[in-house]
């Protein structure tokens, strides 16, 4: 098979990268690829160990005449967000990653890329690999779990690691260096409604949302992106202002706590007279969606079509209280930084809705900087969720990572980015939740940095890499290495 990836450099970067592509290593099923790695490692006569978890320690040998220098992890996940198009057949746990290029970009074919975390432990597998890289003793850890919940990093067994210096690969802006994140916590709502048979004299009806472009629930929520599963709501709670008679079967979308959702559907069951009135209903809520997300989210696509599967239907004021979560529910920016210009603080993403036996499973994604607006997220979230009949379901959060400013790692990474870009590099946060913050809280002491190639899209099908910056990152990761082993 043709490997569209077979002439880009650096090559040892890129022929890893194509290996990754070609095992599925969805959130939880990690150790096809975990093995694959370390039967790399020792091929190369490196040690590999694995945690109770299932995180990969890999140890790597310094270069000769680098022995004495202090030992740095270089520090990525081996999971990606499983995320496709609905017209697109892949089975994530069989299939690989079909790539494709387009100018100066990589994508996936109808599916999310996995760059996000992959480029980072190939650019760390060629570290070790190639030997034009000169470096001190080195330790690869490659967590487990990440995009799911940070599970790997919180359940580390800390003893596998020596190094007190960690360069975390999985950023996404070029030329960029993170020095802090988010902490957060997701919340789970289960909402069980009363259901009827289906009343006599009423047909299915699929309403849809659709071709919106979702993406990565802290990255890109400042770009104020359309959210399926509130639109939907919004659609449904005009039918019933406009006293449309009908009946709830089913509503669903999204699938990622961590993706802001694309896609959504519900199943209604109305009279045939009236789905002249739900059409002027939705036609109506078309218009002012687009002037919305007008230069947003252009793709919006909105559908009524007759079918679906209803064995059932919930009661009129089930219907009612459900909507009214949906509507209540936060979502996007709730505060931005006062300390980064330009940073948001708080947020949260309405993520998921699903069926759950005879309940229905909503799931909230929250995000802060701040512990105590976190705190008081997931307070609003658990307040509207009782007011609503349902039951709320705390997870475990994650802590943030507090910036350090004079970390003598920031100042060799800095120095090198503004000696490869010509110009300071911007040192910020990330309003997601990086893995340092946890690994600083099992490793007290850890100096860390996060930096990566350009990415665009990630957690969504239109999840895309920049094939030049993965040459700068990767000649800067070198230079890096190289200065801190000397």
């Amino acid at each position: 098979m043709n490997d569209p990836l077979a002439k880009l450099e650096p090559r040892s970067v890129w022929e890893h990268f194509s290996s990754l592509l070609a095992i599925p290593r969805p959130s939880g099923h990690e150790a096809q690829v975990a093995k694959h790695l370390a039967e790399v490692a020792r091929k190369h006569g490196f040690q590999a160990a694995q945690d109770s978890v299932g995180n990969l320690v890999i140890t790597v040998p310094p270069t000769k005449g680098r022995e004495k220098a202090p030992a740095v992890i270089l520090q990525g996940h081996l999971d990606m967000v499983a995320e496709k198009n609905r017209d697109t057949q892949h089975d994530f746990l069989k299939d690989p990653i079909r790539p494709r290029i387009e100018g100066e970009w990589i994508h996936a074919t109808g599916t999310t890329l996995g760059a996000d975390n992959g480029i980072g432990v190939a650019a760390a597998m060629a570290c070790a690999t190639d030997p034009s890289v000169v470096h001190g003793p080195l330790q690869l850890l490659f967590t487990v779990d990440e995009e799911t919940g940070l599970t790997g990093a919180m359940k580390l067994d800390e003893s596998l690691l020596r190094g007190k210096t960690l360069l975390n690969l999985d950023s996404e802006e070029d030329g960029v260096l993170f020095v802090g994140c988010a902490g957060g916590s997701d919340t789970h709502l289960f909402f069980a409604p009363a259901w009827n048979a289906v009343p006599r004299g009423v047909s299915p009806y699929r309403l849809e949302v659709k071709g919106l472009r979702g993406g990565h629930s802290g990255l890109n929520i400042v770009e104020n992106r359309g959210n399926a599963l509130k639109l939907l709501a919004r659609i449904l709670a005009g039918a019933v202002i406009e006293g449309i008679p009908f009946r709830l079967g089913s509503f669903s979308g999204g699938s990622k706590h961590n993706a802001i959702p694309r896609e959504a559907e519900a199943v209604v069951l109305l009279n045939a007279a009236d789905e002249p009135r739900l059409r002027a209903v939705l036609e109506g809520s078309e218009r002012s969606f687009r002037t919305e997300l007008e230069g947003i989210d252009e793709g919006l696509a909105l559908s009524l079509s007759p079918g679906g599967d209803a064995a059932r239907a919930m009661t009129e004021e089930d219907r009612n209280r459900f909507l009214h979560l949906l509507l209540a529910l936060p979502h996007g920016v709730l505060g931005m930084s006062q300390a980064i210009e330009g940073l948001v603080e708080t947020s949260s993403n309405l993520a998921v809705v699903e069926a759950d036996g005879d309940r229905l499973k909503v799931v909230a994604s929250s995000r802060s900087s701040v512990g105590p607006a976190l705190s008081a997220v997931l307070l609003s979230i658990r307040a509207i969720g009782h007011l609503a009949g349902a039951e709320v379901r705390p997870r475990d959060g994650y802590p943030g990572w507090k910036p350090n400013m004079a970390s003598p790692v920031l100042g060799v990474v800095r120095e090198v980015y503004a000696k490869r870009w010509g110009k300071e590099p911007k040192v910020t946060a990330i309003h997601a939740g990086l893995e340092c913050g946890l690994l600083g809280d099992k490793v007290p002491g850890m100096d860390m940095i996060s930096f990566g190639p350009e990415m665009q899209g990630v957690h969504s099908p239109d999840e895309r890499l920049n094939i030049p910056s993965v040459g700068r990152f990767f000649d800067a990761l070198r230079e890096v290495l190289d200065r801190l082993s000397r």
